[in-house]
């Protein structure tokens, strides 16, 4: 089967210009018209999809050419446009940013767009330039022949002539301008340390993608940005990115445990796993009647003294440990272990499974794609097998402890990295947040060279 929707591309020369926002706005507007609309990210991200999904009320799925197969790629963006008219695409950094040292990243979301032909529509932050900006859009299209910058919307517009000059100046480059945004610091989304702050924290959220939907309905010409989408050419092939560790699998899930990804759970339940989720914050522990414990990443530095505190919690993990799997992924494992100190320097006991100590008074950014090889047979896969993720925390490892290493990793350009996470019994956990296994993009070329 394949997909019935029209997609595209948002995307911008940098971080930061305001493709968050204007994706969000687009799609509460067209959401709020009637069309169809469902949302994806581009590479590695747990936040934004968040937000996509509360504004489209849809889930978002993530589609990172970097780490994801053919297969796998096609058969997420397939799930994605599932039911939709219009599927909106949200780039990750700048269009042409990824990983290695070519001129279009691996992993970039320009790479993405050459894979599944989609047109792109740029987002110029304009403060402090007018005509300028028709340079940074001649650039971009011309930069790749295989790519189609179908569409401009300028954001951050100080005056009706500001506009007026960059307009003209980018008229001679036959590419429309299809929307202008004003500047407006009541639009800005608060932030912390791993990016936005998390959906489920806003109590006004309908009310900002309200005033977002507004917004994009002044100042963008709504119909010829649905016009420019184009027909999504991938066929339905269901592939489970991860075997299941478990046919009935426990999922934190609470502000402290929020990032897992939809594809992965997805395709758990591709394979004929269950998920149940519980609340370590509300003092649950995980459920009797599964087979399998996953604690996901979020913010456990923000709660550890309510953690530290969840007597429930931590001796049903215990106990839900002597037989069955457990296993944690960036926050999980800093919860996994024996304590963590939160950003004041206090020191909070954690569940104790396995030896390590974290701290995010020490701050230090660990960011970029991994590969991983497993050690051992473990809920990740089996020994020997490899993996490609990430890694994206602030919080550093101050008491190695003395547990077996789960994994050895390794950089985008393959550069050892060294031993990662730990495991003891049952319990194993990792800073490493797994996407999918590798085998599908053993000996393939680059996705970009296949287009």
């Amino acid at each position: 089967m394949r997909s019935k929707a029209k997609a595209l591309l948002i995307a911008a020369p940098r971080s930061g210009a305001g493709k968050t926002t204007v994706t969000l706005a687009l799609l509460a507007a067209f959401r709020r018209r009637g069309v169809r609309v469902r949302a994806a990210k581009c590479g590695p991200d747990y936040i934004d999809p968040a937000f996509h999904e509360a504004a489209a009320d849809a889930p978002c799925l993530n589609l990172d050419s970097w780490a994801m197969g053919p297969a796998l790629l096609d058969s997420i963006a397939c799930e994605a446009s599932a039911g939709a008219d219009l599927l909106i695409v949200e780039s990750a950094m700048g269009l042409f940013d990824g990983a290695g040292t070519g001129a279009i990243g691996e992993g970039a979301a320009a790479e993405l767009a050459v894979r599944l032909r989609l047109p792109v529509l740029l987002v110029l932050d304009v403060a402090g330039q007018a005509q300028s900006a028709a340079a940074s859009v001649l650039g971009f299209a011309s930069f790749d022949p295989r790519l189609r910058i179908a569409g401009i919307i300028l954001n951050r517009v100080g005056s009706d002539r500001h506009r007026a000059l960059i307009e003209r100046a980018i008229a001679t480059l036959d590419i429309p301008v299809l929307g202008a945004i004003p500047r407006d610091k009541a639009i800005h989304l608060p932030e912390r340390h791993l990016g936005l702050v998390q959906a489920l924290e806003h109590h006004d959220l309908e009310l900002r993608l309200h005033r977002l939907a507004e917004l994009a309905e002044r100042h963008c010409d709504l119909a010829r940005i649905q016009g420019l989408a184009a027909p999504l050419r991938v066929a339905q092939q269901p592939v489970a990115a991860l075997t299941p560790l478990g046919q009935r699998i426990a999922l934190a899930s609470d502000p402290a445990f929020a990032f897992i990804y939809p594809h992965v759970l997805s395709g758990w339940r591709l394979a004929g796993a269950e998920i149940v989720t519980f609340s370590p914050l509300a003092n649950e522990p995980p459920p009797e009647d599964c087979d399998a414990c996953w604690l996901p990443g979020g913010y456990p530095e923000l709660h550890a003294g309510t953690l530290a505190g969840a007597a429930r919690f931590k001796a049903g993990l215990k106990h839900f440990a002597v037989s069955r799997p457990v296993h944690g992924e960036c926050g999980g494992y800093m919860v996994l272990g024996d304590g963590l100190v939160d950003a004041e320097g206090a020191r909070h006991a954690m569940a104790g499974l396995l030896t390590h100590a974290t701290s995010f008074a020490e701050r230090r950014l660990h960011l970029g794609y991994r590969a991983a090889t497993l050690l051992e047979d473990c809920p990740l896969g089996s020994a020997g097998a490899r993996l490609r993720g990430h890694e994206f925390h602030y919080a550093s490892l101050t008491e190695p402890g003395n547990d077996l290493p789960l994994a050895e990793l390794f950089d985008a350009d393959g550069t050892a990295l060294g031993p990662s996470g730990g495991r003891r019994g049952s319990v194993t956990g990792t800073f490493f947040h797994a996407i999918a296994r590798e085998d599908d993009l053993a000996g393939q070329q680059r996705l970009a060279k296949l287009a």
